[in-house]
């Protein structure tokens, strides 16, 4: 008999072999710039999103690991634990470039089934290839095409289990360059050692609120019954560890895009609020470029910014239909960052994000009025107004037109020559000093063609 809330979950026992092989690249951006790069092998080396000592790691190679440096770790608390550290400004680009290739090189010794960040990806065994023997000769072929097509400094870590997420965690078991085969049989002894922050899912926060409730190790959560762990999650996710934990494999979640959004941490002359302001803009470019690339429109901006040393603020606004041209997103922003300039006054800004959301595919929005559809002029005689407003809403539609198709053309002579060739909003000089490149997220890979937008 199904529980209540869970008849969606399989109640069945663990699959008696291994269905998931998930492939993780150790240190990626370390790695790719000490293949690209001789002088950096063998070397204690972090990668940065730009040359200053107030960021962070990005990324460490595992000669800087040994000094104890992580992702994470501040650039001046890096220096002071490995004083021959050496500091690399990422390139994205490359990275991206490199992903696309590993793709391709996967895909030669088997299908991958979901990309899930931009160094990790997971691939379905089918029945034929759950044999131990089998996924380890094929692992050992994945890794041998890697170095033979890629480069011998470009490593990962291989997990096999019988559902996705125990695979992930089995990369965790062996690093650098691991090859761990989980079997259900190996469940749980073989995670006991584990710390719960080692569990994908389970941060700081979650770490607390398992503690408070008297979980403290990984044995203590294998204890407790399925409804108690979605009590203390508070959402269906709890239910589902209690499942995953056991090698028992839950339907993919599909999930749809719901917003378009930058953020950047700005270096230190970029944070009087003038400079950020300009930051704002052109992240909101990036993502209006974005956003039009991907056919859709959006009816919400919002705009967060946080103070240096101070709170986050944040505002936002929406239209009455949506929009995808650049000329109209900038006057949006203009409002949402007066409304926040009284708050911010001039206290210095750490970091700002912009974000679209409501998204809209072309089709659906086309059919749609224009998001600054403005109201009949108040004053006017009621004969008047229909005139007024008729002839309103025809420049209007005019200046749609106008303006997306400026939008296109601006987005095209990017691509064609270079990211902000065609700038809205900035001098030369100031478009030369906007560290706003595309960058990646470990759980979103951008396109290449983002890094000319």
């Amino acid at each position: 008999m199904s529980r209540p809330g869970v008849s969606e979950l399989p109640p069945k026992p663990a699959q008696s072999g291994l269905r998931w092989l998930y492939v993780d690249f150790n240190s990626y951006f370390a790695s790719v710039e000490q293949q690209l790069k001789p002088a950096l092998r063998g070397k204690p080396i972090i990668v940065t999103p730009l040359a200053s000592d107030a960021t962070c790691a990005i990324a460490a190679s595992y000669e800087a690991k040994a000094f104890g440096i992580k992702t994470g770790t501040p650039v001046y608390e890096a220096k002071r634990l490995c004083p021959e550290l050496i500091c690399v400004s990422g390139s994205h680009e490359t990275y991206v470039e490199f992903h696309h290739r590993l793709i391709d090189e996967i895909d030669r010794h088997i299908p991958i089934t979901a990309v899930c960040s931009i160094d990790e990806m997971a691939c379905r065994l089918m029945d034929n290839e759950t044999d131990p023997a089998f996924v380890t000769a094929l692992a050992r072929r994945i890794k041998q095409g890697i170095s033979a097509h890629i480069g011998p400094y470009v490593r990962c870590s291989i997990g096999a289990a019988p559902n996705r997420y125990l695979a992930k965690v089995a990369t965790d078991l062996q690093k650098p360059d691991g090859l761990t085969l989980l079997l259900p049989k190996d469940i749980p002894a073989r995670l006991l050692h584990l710390g719960l922050r080692d569990l994908p899912g389970i941060g700081a926060n979650m770490e607390r609120r398992l503690n408070e409730h008297g979980l403290r190790d990984i044995s203590q959560l294998y204890d407790f019954a399925p409804k108690h762990l979605r009590a203390i999650w508070g959402s269906i996710w709890g239910e589902k560890m209690w499942y995953l934990l056991r090698g028992i494999e839950l339907p993919e979640e599909k999930s749809e895009r719901r917003s378009i959004g930058h953020s950047h941490v700005l270096a230190p002359e970029l944070r009087p609020p003038a400079e950020a302001r300009l930051v704002a803009r052109r992240l909101l470019m990036k993502a209006a470029s974005r956003l039009r690339r991907m056919d859709f429109q959006a009816r919400r901006l919002s705009l967060s910014v946080r103070i240096e040393n101070g709170p986050r603020l944040a505002a936002d606004i929406s239209g009455s239909a949506p929009t995808s041209d650049s000329f109209s997103f900038l006057g949006l922003l203009d409002r949402l960052w007066e409304s926040l300039e009284s708050d911010i006054g001039r206290q210095r800004i750490k970091k700002v994000s912009v974000t679209l959301s409501g998204l809209e595919d072309e089709e659906s929005a086309s059919a749609q009025g224009d998001l600054f559809a403005a109201p009949p002029v108040e004053g006017e005689s009621k004969g008047a107004t229909a005139t007024t407003t008729l002839a309103h809403r025809e420049k209007e539609k005019y200046d749609k037109i106008k303006y997306d198709k400026i939008s296109a053309a601006i987005d095209s002579l990017n691509r064609k020559f270079g990211r902000d060739t065609v700038a809205l909003g900035m001098t030369s000089t100031q478009k030369q000093t906007r560290d706003t490149g595309t960058k990646i997220a470990f759980t979103r890979i951008p396109d290449l063609e983002e890094f000319s937008e």
